[in-house]
């Protein structure tokens, strides 16, 4: 099947399109973008300069990719945003370029970025990604694989959000995010480890509950970061790869651990 191109759509002649490409009507395709095979971008959709769509995508109406950075510091530089394969981009939502800090903002492949969600300039977004209604990231934030954030959570400039953790609705993210954690409340605490989504894929009860451990030490025993870290390592001298990756996230964090 050849490139099905609506004749009210607007497609720069420079553009580059893949092969079974659907563009709806009124959508506009700016010269200097990208758009992989069998991607959908439905009607009202705007993709602009420097936007790199991946394969079987689907852009919903009203989603604006590739605009400019909200950053006061940005001045024109040439940049990307960057978006993998079979992710899908609903209603409204935005994703904007990088910086000269980073150069680009990426979401990875197989995400669901819902309506009205927002992934801002030099954001690293991992593969299978779930970001609910509204939920919002802010300049320079890593979201890490399989991370879901609950409905209009918040992400606030350079947090890093670790592989597997899970965000509730309606929480401000002001510090790193440890792996496997599940975070509630306002403002925002560890409730625990995020076991369900865990088992779901996979993990050994094993090394659930070594992480359950962990957390036990770290986060519930009344102890203070280092000091529950060092009585884990204490405890259990020989850590699973799991475990192992997790005490390194906390050790390195920069902006500190939500507890």
């Amino acid at each position: 099947m050849s490139v099905q191109i609506h004749p009210l759509a607007c497609v720069a002649p420079e553009a580059h399109i893949g092969t079974n490409v659907t563009i709806g009507p009124f959508a506009v395709i700016e010269s200097d973008v990208e758009i992989g095979d069998g991607t959908t971008i439905s009607a009202h959709a705007t993709i602009l300069h420097g936007s790199r769509i991946g394969s079987e995508c689907a852009i919903f109406p009203g989603a604006v990719i590739g605009a400019v950075p909200q950053d006061l510091k940005f001045q024109g530089e040439k940049t990307l945003a960057i978006i993998g394969d079979r992710t899908v981009i609903r209603e409204c939502a935005t994703v904007n370029r990088g910086t000269e800090a980073t150069g680009r903002a990426i979401i990875g492949t197989d995400c669901l970025i819902m309506a009205y969600c927002h992934v801002a300039h030099d954001c690293t977004v991992g593969n299978h990604v779930i970001m609910s209604n509204v939920s919002q990231l802010a300049g320079h934030v890593s979201i890490g694989d399989w991370v879901i954030l609950g409905g209009l959570a918040k992400v606030i400039q350079f947090c890093t959000v670790g592989d597997h953790a899970m965000i509730g609705a309606d929480c401000k993210v002001t510090k790193d995010v440890a792996p496997y954690a599940l975070i509630g409340r306002e403002p925002a605490k560890v409730e625990g480890v995020n076991k369900i989504g865990l088992r779901r894929r996979g993990f050994s009860n094993e090394a659930i509950d070594a992480i359950q451990e962990l957390y036990s030490s770290v986060f519930f025993s009344g102890m203070n970061t280092t000091d529950g870290l060092e009585e884990y390592e204490r405890r259990y001298p020989i850590v699973l790869p799991e475990v192992g990756s997790c005490i390194e996230f906390i050790r390195s964090s920069r902006k500190g651990i939500i507890r």
